[in-house]
């Protein structure tokens, strides 16, 4: 209805690898995100074409980014999110891509059974990857895009069919309101309305939520988010 998204985020406090405690790294390939802190201390790591970038979070930071920015959030202790997502439904229709290694990037099935894995596991499997494509520079960035590019494009149909149903259509139906307003006409305010969001709680790709979709084709698919 609005084409965008909210979530309340409890980050995962499970230690990896490097030794932090956090999410699964990922990237988006058609939704823009922001992060609101409310509560504890942490980072959002960042990979994008032009490098890696690591930006501090406290109460009160809000942070965004655009399609194509890998982030893997770090918890420092206590932290809790609320999560803003462009193109409401599309990451739960499949539109975040893991940072697996390119092993697992290169074969559909086996990125399909690993993201669909136990939320640790996934992690893990995630923040390996994570740390290698971070080492490798531009080239293996190049090489991450082009996988996920691969891995979301059986899909591409799909993810325009909810574009044009959400996103689209509010804007569309915001022009109309204008053009409304403009010849006196003020249905749409006389039928205002009040409703109250179902909160679904699941384990995401970063941490514990708390999602309020506002479309029952929003409800999450546990395996992919």
């Amino acid at each position: 209805m609005f084409g965008t998204g909210v979530s309340d985020l409890t980050v995962y406090d499970w230690p990896t690898e490097d030794g932090l405690r956090g999410g699964s790294p990922h990237l988006h390939t058609l939704c823009a995100e922001a992060y609101a802190v409310v509560a504890g201390s942490g980072a959002v790591q960042t990979l994008t074409w032009n490098g890696y970038e690591e930006t501090a979070l406290a109460p009160g930071s809000v942070v965004r980014f655009t399609p194509g920015t890998v982030h893997r959030l770090v918890n420092g202790g206590g932290l809790r999110i609320v999560v803003l997502m462009q193109n409401s439904g599309l990451p739960e229709a499949g539109d975040a891509v893991l940072t697996f290694p390119p092993d697992v990037l290169a074969d559909p099935a086996r990125y399909a059974r690993a993201a669909r894995s136990d939320p640790r596991e996934r992690r893990d499997l995630a923040v390996e990857g994570f740390l290698r494509l971070r080492a490798g520079g531009r080239p293996a960035f190049a090489s991450f895009l082009e996988a996920a590019a691969g891995i979301v494009a059986p899909r591409l149909d799909a993810f325009e069919a909810r574009w044009r149903d959400g996103p689209l259509r509010a804007a569309e139906t915001t022009g109309a309101q204008l053009a409304a307003l403009r010849g006196g006409d003020l249905t749409h305010l006389r039928e205002a309305a009040v409703a109250r969001l179902p909160a679904v709680p699941r384990d995401g790709m970063c941490g514990h939520l708390m999602t309020y979709p506002a479309d029952s084709r929003d409800l999450p698919d546990r395996g992919r988010a």
